[in-house]
């Protein structure tokens, strides 16, 4: 799939996007992964190894330069950009690629860690409808503290599931709490578990959750 925006700010348009699992054809639903800061879109793959996902199609966008936006998620947007709007259109096109394929947003889970949780936060709160579901492992919404948060639409009972650890070099906890009142107030069905003293990674414990959601969406078939 290659991004319809071509301008020449456009970072990550016509990166490579990976795969895994069964083929888009024959794919009853999707995981969109998205990859952290300085990492490869081949590393967030590596997490489907750990779950048990019959019939869906991975996908992984790779970032430019594998950075999705060169400043904390925390600073200014406007500092961030263009890198973050070409991050989000790349998110978007993966999406309108897959529902066209035939596969509605309802059966797509939007998956990210770290650097990739905070972006597939931010895509699925200014772009709110009801996905298979969205987690968000060591991550939140971007914005410096005090950001204006009139996200338009609903999640619709969309599983939302939010982990990160308490002492997280990255991400305040403040902001996970945020976010997880962010998707409650979009209508997600939202489940946020905070891991003590846990390093900067993904533990067994949030593979289970995304297992759950995993087994919802297949389920509905």
């Amino acid at each position: 799939m290659t991004s319809e925006h071509a301008r020449s700010d456009d970072i990550h348009a016509g990166q490579p996007v990976l795969t895994a699992g069964s083929s888009l054809e024959d794919a009853s639903a999707v995981m969109i992964l998205v990859h952290g800061r300085g990492a490869t879109a081949r590393d967030i793959l590596a997490l489907t190894q750990s779950l048990n996902a019959p019939g869906m199609t991975f996908l992984a966008p790779q970032a430019g330069n594998n950075t999705w936006y060169p400043y904390s998620f925390l600073e200014p947007i406007e500092k961030n950009e263009p890198h973050l709007t070409s991050a989000l259109n790349r998110l978007g096109d993966l999406l309108n690629g897959v529902e066209e394929s035939g596969i509605p947003a309802e059966r797509v889970i939007l998956l990210g860690f770290s650097q990739g949780a905070c972006l597939a936060s931010e895509f699925a709160a200014r772009n709110a409808r009801r996905y298979g579901g969205v987690c968000a492992l060591t991550g939140g919404v971007i914005g410096p503290p005090g950001t204006p948060r009139d996200y338009q639409g609903s999640l619709s009972g969309t599983p939302v599931f939010i982990g990160c650890s308490d002492v997280d070099a990255h991400i305040p906890v403040e902001r996970v709490y945020e976010t997880e009142e962010i998707m409650k107030a979009l209508g997600g069905d939202v489940v946020t578990q905070i891991y003590p003293g846990m390093a900067h990674t993904v533990n067994q414990d949030e593979i289970e959750h995304v297992q759950r959601i995993v087994d919802s969406v297949l389920q509905k078939q």
